[in-house]
């Protein structure tokens, strides 16, 4: 027992020890703190707005995830600022692990330098993983090629769409994913206002149970076209886009070039007038 509780007294050491040495915990610290308080509210008037819904609810919301993404991004900042001005330490790998699903390319090439002493940390795997998957949907680049079925069992590509002279969003989602489901409206409501002026959706769906997919379809009012394989994250598209987590999507020229990826609440809408002029 003796032995038990000096070990965890030296455990309580090393870590206040850490903390103390950490110049970035504090503001860090600050803004979680902050973020907690905002998803609290959050959290309980989705709830409510779910019961029943109002236009003063919605407006609060709205603020409320505009809120958050502003504290995310001074967090992203601050974790790219860590890496750069400790490079030759390790003290930047828990930051960017915890940060890694917030990062564009741009932040994960400047937080992933090949020079830094922590770079081939084996926390910072999965990390690279996520750049590498993204890399496979960086703008500029052609759309790569999807076989599978549609909602009837036929085989189609995603080529019958892709590169016809539209601009096609091709959305990652599933039937059991709660943020696809809570996205899909202002996706319905984005492709009701641009698909006459030539604004296509496919929807390409992670569920393995048909019945599931095909009732969300139906149910989210989707009128766009839909593809699967019924694999769930071992879907083609995973390895094709180095999809790792859902929603995601990427946005498609007529040419069939990506020229934006995970646009979603306002982004999408914001894009698509800038595209079609209103």
């Amino acid at each position: 027992m003796k032995k038990l509780l000096t070990l965890a007294l030296m455990l309580v050491t090393m870590l206040t020890a850490q903390a103390q040495n950490d110049p970035y915990k504090a503001e860090m610290d600050g803004y979680q703190a902050q973020e907690q308080t905002i998803y609290d509210e959050y959290k309980e008037l989705f709830q409510q707005q779910s019961q029943k819904q109002t236009a003063e609810g919605q407006a609060r919301i709205e603020q409320l995830e505009a809120q958050l993404e502003a504290i995310d991004k001074k967090k992203v900042d601050l974790v790219v600022r860590i890496a750069k001005e400790q490079h030759d330490t390790q003290l930047a790998v828990p930051y960017i692990k915890d940060a890694a699903y917030s990062f564009d390319f741009e932040q994960f090439t400047a937080v992933l330098d090949p020079t830094a002493a922590y770079y081939n940390s084996p926390e910072l795997d999965k990390v690279k993983q996520l750049y590498e998957g993204m890399k496979k949907r960086q703008t500029g680049i052609l759309f790569h090629e999807l076989e599978m079925q549609d909602m009837d069992g036929n085989t189609v590509k995603l080529s019958q769409w892709a590169g016809k002279g539209r601009y096609v969003m091709v959305d990652f989602w599933a039937s059991w994913c709660g943020p696809c489901r809570r996205e899909m409206p202002n996706v319905v409501a984005n492709y009701e206002k641009y698909h006459q002026k030539g604004f296509e959706v496919v929807g390409v769906s992670f569920d393995q149970k048909k019945d599931a997919w095909v009732n969300a379809v139906r149910q989210m009012g989707m009128k766009w076209p839909q593809m699967s394989d019924l694999k769930g994250w071992k879907c083609a598209a995973s390895e094709a886009y180095g999809i790792f987590s859902i929603p995601s999507s990427v946005l498609l020229d007529p040419q069939g070039k990506i020229v934006a990826a995970n646009l979603r609440g306002k982004a999408l809408g914001q894009k698509l007038k800038e595209i079609y002029g209103e």
